[in-house]
């Protein structure tokens, strides 16, 4: 079995997703971000605005500043891609709807307790689709609430029933998403006018669609345990174990042994091994490459949480934290806002990582705040003296 350092892995799977080398200096395109979003896979979409939606943040980290609305338009308006749950609530190409089929066929309907509604209120749920497929695109605030009922639905996040009618029609496949209105809101519609044929009708085995999620999530690992890879689109090892046998067998799949992993790992045919990496860029919470912190603490021996759930007296790092990388290493995270009545882009709270040096880190994290403010439209940049990359950063900025 062939050997590999932790260094060439990291830089493999940096490769693998795009965060090998400098952002290009030229402006983007819709190509650009056609391009960025299949090599990934997918991207999490995540609503939170205490700096811009996560989903927007992997692109910018790729391929520097481009104007939000361009990706929207990629997203919502080319029929190149859709809204699904491979991972959690995410955008992927529209040639990964059928290898979700099997999921959606055992959708379990959000907010979890809205299951007995929707089987004691059958002739709603039906009339709910039927009024779509008649009258066309279709946001919750269009739909009547059924009768006898209230509209609100205050345990849950969807916030109305008509909503979460709509959800649960949509993770089972019966509905996509075709637009998102500008306080966010889905826009729905029968599949089969915005999905074409061939791919609504594919008939894809569980077990082949598996081999080929997992394929196409070794593809944006580079490198990656079984855990890795059955991670990505929220598959279980078990299930993951037979398949990825297979794909070994076929010559998808390399096993390796990574220095200092414990796992077995699985290196894809196509992964390209750069000799160096160069990026330096800020990531989402939610970038693929991170959004298993098990692969984060395996590749960077990096310890990162997301603590907007955690009560503020209890936080280490604070609310809204990005991961700093540079080069092939993750030296430092900072706490960022946005305060848009300011034009500030406020750095709350910043860390220096064991081992990297204050001075270089903050000079190439200043430089890339100051990137990020210009992207988000703000005239400056704060640093507050919390963490011990502070007074360095505040420094060079």
């Amino acid at each position: 079995m062939r050997s590999i350092s932790a260094a060439t892995a990291r830089r493999i799977a940096l490769a693998a997703q795009g965060l090998d080398r400098p952002r290009p200096d030229k402006p983007v395109t819709t190509r650009d971000i056609r391009a960025v979003i299949r090599r990934l896979g997918l991207v999490q979409l995540d609503f939170v605005n205490v700096l811009i939606p996560a989903h927007y943040q992997p692109i910018f980290s790729r391929l520097g500043a481009y104007p939000k609305e361009l990706f929207d338009k990629v997203v919502y308006r080319s029929r190149d891609f859709t809204e699904q749950w491979p991972h959690e609530a995410c955008i992927i190409p529209v040639e990964t709807w059928p290898l979700l089929r099997f999921r959606m066929k055992t959708h379990r309907p959000r907010p979890w307790n809205f299951a007995p509604f929707l089987e004691a209120n059958g002739d709603y749920v039906a009339a709910v689709l039927e009024l779509v497929r008649q009258q066309g695109p279709m946001s919750a605030a269009a739909v009547p609430e059924p009768d006898g009922h209230g509209r609100r639905l205050d345990q849950a996040w969807f916030g109305t029933i008509p909503r979460a009618v709509l959800e649960a029609h949509f993770g089972r496949g019966n509905l996509t998403v075709v637009a998102r209105q500008p306080d966010m809101a889905r826009v729905f519609d029968v599949p089969e006018r915005w999905i074409s044929s061939d791919l609504l009708t594919a008939d894809i085995s569980r077990e082949e669609a598996h081999r080929q999620l997992l394929e196409r999530a070794a593809q944006a690992c580079g490198i990656a345990t079984m855990a890795d890879l059955a991670d990505y689109y929220r598959l279980t090892v078990p299930e993951c174990r037979p398949r990825i046998e297979e794909l070994v067998q076929r010559g998808r799949l390399i096993e390796v042994a990574v220095e200092g992993w414990g796992d077995k790992a699985y290196l894809h045919p196509e992964a390209r091994t750069p000799r160096s990496a160069e990026a330096c860029t800020l990531l989402s919470p939610f970038d693929p490459l991170i959004f298993f912190r098990p692969r984060v603490q395996r590749l960077f021996h990096f310890n990162y949480r997301i603590e907007i759930y955690t009560p503020e007296p209890k936080r280490k790092y604070g609310y809204y934290v990005l991961p700093f990388l540079e080069g092939d290493r993750l030296t430092a995270r900072v706490d960022l806002k946005a305060d848009r009545t300011e034009s500030t882009l406020s750095v709350r709270a910043s860390h220096i990582e064991p081992g990297a040096e204050a001075a270089t880190t903050a000079t190439a994290l200043a430089h890339e705040l100051h990137a990020w403010a210009r992207w988000l439209g703000l005239k400056h940049v704060s640093v507050v003296y919390k963490g011990n990359l502070a007074r360095a950063l505040a420094k060079a900025c």
